[in-house]
């Protein structure tokens, strides 16, 4: 991506026609609480709280400008009357059929648009049961040659396109964590060893990738809401690159991860200390079931624990941070359905060394938090693709438990940083001064000699 690239203010292309969004997982409980939240609002039934694309505002200039537009107004956003849905699932259920059985939202909102949840039915899905063993999927293409399902993928997204009118499209991972994976070179270290690979019918090579891989040949931009490594792999960045797509991802920060970003800055920035820090969860959806297997455990636990270390930076603050216990575990209690809860215990200290403990027991709904992500991530990727973004869309980090970024930088975990980033981001586009709080020129400016 190279700045010279970029449209800018007046030569950001408007959004024209349909906006189409893609999802492998349209039949989850994050798919369908988005598709039918995006309609409930369209109607005017229901407020789009969660979004920063649609309710929040981005100062521009000085304090004393007083000027605050909402992020929508500001920047030319598809909007969500744009949006048409389409995707992939397991299991044959159109969107109303499967929003009742994940048992999210009441039953009144969905009858109130179960004519529009109706007709989003899914296409049959790519699903290879050594990746998510505890799922056994009924609506599956059947062809076992790798890239055949990467063309059959193709061809549905170019139908989907023609269906809809849809010229400009996004994909979203919504579909479950797959198995720990680790990066390898000789399959992942360049398009051509990807390529090949596929070519070769590789066992390694999981569904997330196939998707990916159309999407970006399509054209199409892709982000990665689960855990996996899908497209944090050299081969997928250079094929992002060449094909002038932007990538995000990955992992959506909702209900535990969500909580730590924002109460760890916090800790930091006063330099409490911190001598542990026990997580557990117990939830019932799918994933609560996905993540039932250790594998998939393993790739949820190393993207969750990966963000105290580098918000707390225990390299550069040993006393306070070095060797702290951190601990993360995810049960699944089928009772609980989409109602996650999310149980923190951590061990402080203070001056002097004297311990405090904080107890966090965030009872939340997690498709309600993640569905408004799905719903920015759409727009603002499309947005990415009209500027002319490509590659790791770290702006973006702000929607991640575990972000992208560049190989030789850290990732940003800071809730608060990252949001600034987002919005800097934005008033660069539109030619805006960037927001530094300084404001000590407030009280400089026109002193007496």
């Amino acid at each position: 991506m190279k700045e010279k690239n970029l449209k800018r203010k007046d030569r950001i292309e408007a959004p024209k026609g349909p906006l189409g969004v893609l999802i492998p997982g349209i039949g989850g409980a994050v798919s369908t609480t988005f598709i039918a939240g995006v309609e409930l609002v369209r109607k005017g039934l229901a407020e789009p709280i969660g979004s920063l694309s649609q309710l929040a505002t981005i100062r521009l200039g000085k304090r004393t400008e007083r000027r605050s537009p909402k992020i929508k107004d500001f920047i030319p956003l598809a909007s969500l009357d744009d949006l048409v849905f389409g995707g992939w699932d397991i299991y044959e259920a159109n969107a109303f059929e499967a929003a009742l059985y994940a048992r999210v939202l009441r039953r009144d909102h969905l009858d109130s648009i179960k004519d529009f949840l109706s007709t989003v039915r899914p296409m049959k899905a790519v699903f290879d049961r050594q990746f998510v063993r505890n799922l056994d999927g009924t609506f599956i293409k059947e062809d076992r040659d790798l890239r055949a399902r990467v063309e059959a993928l193709k061809e549905d997204i170019a139908l989907f396109r023609l269906t809809h009118g849809a010229e400009r499209c996004v994909m979203i991972w919504c579909g479950s964590t797959e198995i720990f994976l680790k990066q390898e070179d000789d399959i992942h270290g360049s398009i051509e060893a990807l390529q090949k690979a596929i070519d070769r019918n590789d066992p390694r090579i999981p569904p997330s990738m196939l998707y990916a891989v159309a999407a970006l040949e399509s054209g199409v931009p892709f982000i990665n809401g689960a855990p996996n490594l899908t497209i944090d792999i050299p081969a997928m960045l250079e094929l992002s690159v060449t094909r002038n797509v932007p990538i995000a991802g990955k992992d959506f920060k909702t209900g535990q991860t969500l909580m730590k970003t924002i109460l760890a800055p916090g800790l930091k920035a006063r330099m409490l200390g911190l001598e542990g820090w026990y997580s557990t969860n117990i939830l019932g959806n799918r994933d609560g079931l996905v993540l039932d297997d250790k594998d998939s455990f393993r790739t949820k636990e190393e993207s969750k624990l990966s963000v105290l270390e580098y918000i707390l930076q225990p390299h550069l603050y040993p006393t306070l941070y070095k060797n702290y216990y951190h601990k993360v575990t995810i049960n699944y209690y089928p009772p609980r359905g989409d109602n996650k809860e999310g149980w923190d215990c951590i061990d402080i200290f203070g001056w002097l060394g004297y311990p405090m403990q904080i107890k966090v027991d965030f009872l939340c709904r997690d498709s309600i938090l993640a569905a408004p992500l799905v719903a920015d991530l759409a727009l603002f990727m499309d947005l990415a693709q009209r500027v002319g973004m490509s590659g790791i869309q770290e702006w973006l980090s702000f929607y991640f438990k575990s972000p992208m970024h560049k190989e030789d930088l850290y990732p940003e975990h800071d809730l608060f940083i990252q949001l600034m980033k987002l919005k800097n981001t934005l008033r660069y586009l539109m030619g805006e001064e960037q927001i530094t709080h300084f404001g000590l020129d407030y009280y400089m400016n026109g002193e007496s000699e």
